[in-house]
């Protein structure tokens, strides 16, 4: 089957990302500390860098793995976890990528061992090997999608990091030489001469990184090209030379200039670039832009986004942020009087006779109109597919009530992206009328939330968060709504009594639960006449046994 990557990089030229350690440091983390061992503790602050750079438009990000091998994490008393840190970079990548809805390549980063080979130094071959071999088989459990091995300067420590992955597997291994500012080695080899050994390894690409900037690095891909072969370049330069500015390290090149020396690249014979040291999202962005606007096919290249009824907008570069108001957010927000009908949808699988009743209304002025999600307990068809077909049909704009009853919190979340997925963003939160008023008293009911909880969901959303706080990538742009009886006579709690429901009795020791537990709208220790809530006992923190 052929490499993903390989694939990709005979359609197009391709971006990778920027620098991880630079943003970590910007973020409070020493310079002189562990970044890989972050995976483990700091997992959403690696996370965010990663999600920040595919938001820039990357094709590609490297793991948080460049000095996860026993010798540098020695040196932090973190030799016995290789694998644990290499196998949690990659999956910390893999698990940002699905949250993103982007389909990047998940490169494993590989870096040299920090200490000379022997007779230099003290590292036999034979350890030396044995060190790559244990890094890249964590990240090849970790599922990555190609190997990056990079920033070497000895060449000979690069072909044992090649033989010991190649050992392992036939993904793609791409191999990156760093150069100094007068273009060669720190050992005295020319860009030529690095190019005509490595070609002889078992590898897919070849190139340079880190040390200098944009400028020193475009000269290396000239003398590199000539003598490639059949081999990709990759070119990955610091955003310049770093300065002591105060307290700080700071790399002075702007991504303007970066961007125009990335095109500059291309157009001479490179297949990917990217950033090193002092690259962050911006000069990402920027080069995403030069890139598009040097090879405007990359954009016929993505996959079609989901057919949307009403509107079609363009693909901006990089990765949107937001989407427009809905046409009754809109409306709401400008304070216009607005007519909405309610539509139930069908008992079976036919649902001519409910499009012909939209087109109708659509005729007599209506512009949005409400579907209905198993309105008083009876069976209909699923309320996301029928106000996809309406709107398909008859292109109203549709308000969909979503209730809690059948779903669980899993249930929930998981439907309400698929609905944002497809374009539906107005949602009516509400509870749910339980199965004893309808055809089936028997069937469970799941009421993880009620209508409170999942607004409080949707917020999350609109926030980029589950409902247990973990990124889902790009925040939503759902509008929320929710029902109301304002001639209701039932005693509402006050904020203060939800507030304590979600943790436990205002009396005695306090207890905490998920927030989400703070929709229950009975008081703390309700009793069942009391509670109003058809909740799990075993889950809700009033023990109300109202199961």
């Amino acid at each position: 089957m052929p490499s993903p990557l390989l694939s990709r990089l005979a359609e197009r030229p391709l971006l990778c990302d920027g620098a991880m350690g630079t943003l970590l440091y910007a973020r409070g983390v020493a310079l002189d500390a562990c970044f890989d061992v972050l995976n483990l503790n700091e997992a959403k602050l690696v996370q965010s860098v990663h999600s920040e750079y595919i938001a820039a438009g990357c094709d590609a990000i490297e793991t948080n793995t460049f000095g996860a091998n026993r010798f540098k994490l020695g040196i932090h008393g973190l030799q016995g976890r290789v694998r644990e840190i290499n196998l949690r970079g990659a999956k910390l990548a893999r698990d940002v990528r699905e949250s993103m809805g982007r389909d990047v390549l998940v490169l494993g980063s590989i870096g040299p061992l920090g200490k000379y080979l022997a007779p230099l130094g003290s590292i036999e071959p034979a350890d030396a090997r044995a060190a790559f071999h244990e890094q890249a088989e964590g990240l090849l459990e970790g599922g990555i999608d190609a190997f990056v091995i990079e920033t070497f300067s000895d060449l000979t420590e690069m072909r044992l990091a090649v033989e010991a992955v190649r050992a392992l597997t036939d993904l793609p291994i791409l191999t990156q030489v760093a150069f100094t500012d007068e273009g060669v080695t720190f050992t005295g080899r020319t860009a030529a001469e690095v190019v005509r050994t490595l070609r002889e390894l078992p590898i897919q690409a070849v190139g340079a990184n880190c040390s200098v900037g944009s400028s020193v690095l475009f000269d290396i891909l000239e003398q590199m090209v000539p003598e490639a072969g059949g081999l990709h370049v990759a070119i990955q330069p610091n955003a310049g030379l770093p300065s002591r500015v105060g307290e700080r390290l700071m790399y002075l090149s702007s991504p303007i200039y970066m961007a125009d020396y990335a095109a500059r690249m291309i157009a001479s014979g490179a297949r990917l670039v990217g950033g090193c040291c002092g690259t962050t999202p911006q000069h990402i962005r920027a080069m995403r832009e030069a890139l598009d606007r040097l090879v405007p096919q990359r954009s016929a290249a993505r996959a079609e986004p989901a057919r949307r009824a009403r509107v079609e907008i363009a693909e901006p570069t990089g990765l949107a942020t937001s989407a427009p108001p809905t046409l009754l957010q809109r409306r709401l927000d400008a304070g216009e009087f607005l007519v909405t009908v309610e539509l139930d949808p069908p008992r079976g699988h036919n649902i001519e006779k409910l499009v012909q009743g939209a087109k109708l209304l659509k005729e007599r002025g209506v512009e949005i109109v409400d579907i209905n999600d198993g309105s008083l307990g009876r069976v209909r068809m699923s309320v996301l597919p029928t106000a996809m077909l309406v709107r398909d049909a008859t292109g109203l704009d549709i308000n969909m009530h979503f209730t809690c009853r059948d779903r669980n919190l899993m249930g929930i979340q998981a439907d309400l992206l698929g609905a944002h997925a497809m374009d539906i963003r107005n949602i009516l939160a509400m509870t749910g009328d339980p199965p004893r008023t309808g055809d089936y008293v028997n069937a469970t009911a799941v009421f993880d939330v009620d209508a409170i909880g999942l607004i409080r969901i949707l917020a999350e959303m609109n926030r980029g968060l589950d409902a247990t706080g973990t990124s889902i990538g790009e925040p939503t742009s759902f509008s929320v709504g929710v029902a109301l009886n304002p001639a209701s006579e039932e005693r509402r709690p006050s904020p203060s009594t939800i507030s304590r429901c979600s943790t436990g009795s205002s009396r005695g020791r306090a207890r905490r639960f998920p927030w989400w537990w703070a929709s229950c709208r009975s008081t703390p220790r309700a009793t069942p006449s009391s509670c109003t809530t058809r909740c799990r006992a075993s889950r809700c923190p009033t023990r109300c046994g109202r199961a």
